[in-house]
């Protein structure tokens, strides 16, 4: 039984991250975290001067210089030994150099992502594809100087891809452009949800030997998408991963490609076509060097200067590599190469780790992704300005990317000089956004108490959601299985309540071990929360009679093995209580999700939850 629940947890739980990278549902949010006292300390003024200090501007370096932040914003820099007003907190950067704060150009920012970035000095995220219902979040906190404790965000949304094609596969629901749809029309509700650029996919898994084919958008949809996001006055980039889909996405008007194709090596033609219409690439050798089954990941998660500010989840994720078959002799050698190769002709190379896939963690990997830019041919300085200035400029970001007069106070303060040794950006000494200082110990971190929550779902209003955390649907689709599954709201529950969670699908072979079902996230991206005072399980259900399991998930590593509980069900309502001690070995301090699920035998199955409630 151990082995088949530890296949199950690895394809529930990296089906269900997955999931919440590409497509989070609408929800309530969590209650918010209380500050702690470092942040609220923090909280209370955004002015400051670092003095005596190296300022590495975005592109060029000062060697000694002040730096004045007044209200989160830039206010003066200066020769070093400029007078400061008495009433400016002074910050000595002797032997220290100064950077603006990095932007990361690919990365999947959900749960917890946005905080974590931040804790390492990424200030910005650029997010290659998410959920469409943040980006009204996203813009009001970018646009403030208020406190925060997360990275800023811009967002792709919804990529454009076929039915079936890549980034349907996760579970969730996504829109799709179909042959017989209206490319413009598809881009055009794209950019009104507040898509900040347009993602295209190119893509069908011919790179990676052994993996299910896909379908992709072809070349007329191309050009019509590409053609579409211009009109809207949005970039069009372009995910691919082979060189004549590369080429071909250039051509077509493609402003960037946001992954380094490895299947081939790029040729003078394929530089001179991207360098003559200004196209970029953002290789993420991170993520890359993880397929490739390199040790890259591994190092950053045992770095000694980043290891303090990294949480179990993502040390998790950095030592776990991703498996689509790349471990091939020369992928990686290739990346690296054609990345030198396209930087010697004139192409930009910008800074992005795909950071939320396996073998990336949100801002650490940005540190491993300088090394590896610098390993490509890049120098220190190059690297620094694509990870900065050269970002900021291509995505039209005016007030960041930069330490200038009167751009925010984004600040990254590192011990020695990048410029000469680019693993001197992980010697952290300080972070500031918006002018304020950011708490970086992990160990001051809360896990979010849920003593006055007892209901975890009743369903009963519009949308499928809970005073805190996330429902979704679960099959092993996810793993390539072929079972099928839908959660939707049922029109009355259990006591005659307003409503249920109806729960159905199809078990099917195709999977060795094969599953359906629906997921309560008890917060984002499976992280924790406190749930020690609760004793029981309780829920109302009726179905078809057949034997369903609960599934718990829980303790410091999002990767931990879950325990279940059984329950059958009748065409009735009937109360189910299941006393948490029964299910052995549950870490409640850290309670991460629940899943009811179907599994063998094959066959349709539905069955309704109503009134899923945590006691005390």
């Amino acid at each position: 039984m151990k082995n088949r629940l530890e296949l199950l947890l690895g394809f529930v739980l990296v089906g269900t991250l997955i999931g919440a990278v590409y497509l989070q549902p609408e929800r309530t949010k969590p209650p918010a975290k209380p500050l702690l006292a470092a942040e609220q300390n923090a909280a209370q003024k955004n002015s400051f001067a670092v003095v005596n200090v190296r300022v590495f501007d975005g592109e060029t370096l000062l060697p000694n210089a002040t730096v004045v932040v007044i209200d989160g914003l830039i206010a003066k820099i200066e020769p070093a030994g400029a007078p400061i007003a008495a009433d400016i907190a002074q910050i000595d950067g002797a032997g220290k150099t100064l950077l603006p704060g990095l932007i990361d150009a690919h990365t999947h920012t959900w749960g917890n992502a946005a905080r974590d970035a931040l804790r390492f000095g990424v200030t910005t995220e650029l997010e290659m594809m998410g959920a469409a219902n943040r980006a009204a979040a996203n813009r009001a906190q970018r646009e403030s100087l208020a406190f925060t404790d997360q990275a800023d965000v811009w967002s792709a949304g919804s990529a454009i891809t076929v039915p079936n094609g890549h980034g349907t596969q996760f579970g969730l629901p996504v829109p799709t452009l179909a042959a017989q749809d209206d490319t413009a029309d598809f881009v055009s509700a794209r950019a009104a949800e507040g898509s900040d650029f347009i993602k295209l996919i190119v893509e069908d898994l011919s790179a990676y030997p052994g993996r299910k084919p896909m379908p992709t958008l072809n070349s007329a949809q191309i050009k019509a998408a590409i053609a579409a996001a211009h009109a809207a006055k949005k970039m069009a980039l372009v995910h691919v991963s082979l060189k004549a889909s590369a080429s071909g996405v250039i051509a077509a008007g493609a402003d960037g490609l946001v992954h380094i194709f490895a299947n081939r090596a790029v040729d003078a033609e394929f530089i001179q076509l991207a360098a003559q219409r200004r196209a970029f690439v953002v290789p993420t050798l991170s993520v890359i060097a993880s397929f490739a089954k390199t040790d890259a990941s591994e190092a950053i998660a045992n770095d000694k200067f980043l290891t303090t500010a990294l949480t179990s989840e993502q040390r998790q994720s950095l030592m776990v590599q991703a498996g689509l078959g790349m471990a091939q002799p020369g992928v990686f050698a290739r990346a690296l190469a054609n990345v030198a190769a396209l930087h010697k002709g004139g192409v930009r190379i910008l800074a992005g780790t795909d950071a939320g896939n396996p073998g990336t963690a949100h801002g650490a990997s940005m540190h491993g992704e300088l090394a590896l830019l610098v390993q490509a041919g890049l120098t220190p300085t190059q690297a620094l300005s694509a990870a900065t200035a050269h970002t900021a400029s291509a995505f039209g970001l005016a007030d960041r990317g930069r330490i200038r007069t009167g751009l925010r106070a984004d600040l990254l303060l590192v011990d020695g000089d990048p410029s000469l040794d680019i693993l001197a950006t992980r010697r952290i000494v300080q972070v500031w956004k918006n002018g304020f200082a950011v708490q970086r110990s992990v160990s001051a971190l809360l896990t979010q108490k849920i003593s006055e929550q007892n209901l975890i779902g009743s369903f009963d209003g519009p949308q499928i959601n809970a005073p805190f955390g996330t429902w979704m649907a679960t099959t092993d689709q996810m793993a390539d299985g072929k079972s099928t599954g839908q959660i939707k709201l049922a029109a009355s529950g259990a006591k005659a309540s307003a409503g249920a969670l109806h729960i159905s699908g199809t078990i099917n072979a195709g999977f060795a071990y094969p599953w359906s079902g629906a997921m309560f996230m008890a917060a984002d991206a499976m992280a924790a929360v406190d749930a020690s005072d609760k004793t029981e399980l309780v829920f109302y259900t009726r179905g078809d009679g057949r034997e369903y399991r609960v599934m718990l998930f829980s303790g410091e590593s999002a990767s931990g093995i879950p325990v279940m509980q059984s329950f059958k069900t009748t065409a009735d309502w009937q109360e189910i209580k299941l006393p948490l001690a029964d299910f052995a070995g549950a870490d409640l301090a850290n309670l991460r999700g629940l899943a009811w699920t179907a599994d063998a035998p094959e066959g349709s199955f539905e069955f309704w939850i109503d009134e899923v409630q945590l006691r005390e």
